[in-house]
């Protein structure tokens, strides 16, 4: 199922897991980086999302990347497609 799920149309994020106490639920917090447009500086953003792992093979601290999905649940629209590096 997971290559189904790489192959699917749609934004791709890259984020740190914040919390994984859920059953099959990841919290992921994503940070962009932004040009303000009168100060030029760059402005690090951050949003959190709910994610589905259907596994519970995450943990606190992993970088993950996720992809949207159909909407799970009232908050979650996001899945997990791999685990690019595990916590220490």
């Amino acid at each position: 199922m997971s290559e189904a799920i790489e192959q699917r149309k749609g934004r791709a994020l890259v984020g740190t897991v914040v919390s994984d106490k859920n059953d099959k639920t990841i919290v992921v917090r994503v940070e962009t980086l932004v040009k303000h447009p009168l100060l030029k500086k760059y402005i690090r953003r951050r949003k959190k999302f709910t994610a589905h792992d259907p596994n519970n093979e995450c943990a606190m601290g992993d970088k993950v990347k996720i992809i949207e999905f159909r909407p799970l649940s009232r908050n979650k629209r996001w899945h997990l497609v791999s685990i690019l590096e595990k916590a220490v």
